[in-house]
């Protein structure tokens, strides 16, 4: 496998962490909100990610196979949490409100995960490139 393989593989891994902190933050800001019915709650969202094994799976944003990519965002299936609040305004006729499903332990659980994954493709670039530059030195003499 060519260098530029590995670092084009390691930048696909890099752009599906990216999708995954972004869905992390997403999650963590709109852990809070409230809803007046279970349809419009705020629902966490989840990348879903696919691996790319054979040639006729990749395409522009994603050319290398062995790399990854984001096959689609869904909507976290748990249910919201139903919360008794009669003084908000959200609030149905038997006083209660939705709140989003996003569990914040959770989401910074994958954020640290995520963040980690960021880290190692990173390594895998830098050792890449390392190599590379060992090679085109060697070249030189």
């Amino acid at each position: 496998m060519a260098l530029d393989s590995i670092i084009g593989i390691a930048g696909t891994a890099l752009n599906a962490q990216l999708t995954r902190m972004n869905a992390t933050a997403s999650n963590l800001a709109n852990a809070g909100t409230t809803a007046g019915s279970a349809e419009e709650a705020f629902r966490a969202k989840r990348p879903v990610f696919k691996a790319l094994v054979e040639e006729r799976m990749t395409h522009a944003g994603a050319p290398y196979v062995g790399g990854v990519k984001v096959d689609q965002v869904v909507d976290d299936p748990a249910e919201p949490r139903l919360v008794w609040d009669p003084n908000n305004p959200l609030a149905d006729d038997k006083g209660y409100v939705y709140q989003s499903n996003v569990s914040e332990v959770a989401e910074m659980v994958d954020m640290m995960a995520a963040a980690r994954s960021y880290q190692n493709n990173v390594e895998v670039i830098n050792t890449a490139r390392q190599l590379l530059m060992r090679t085109l030195d060697i070249t030189k003499a």
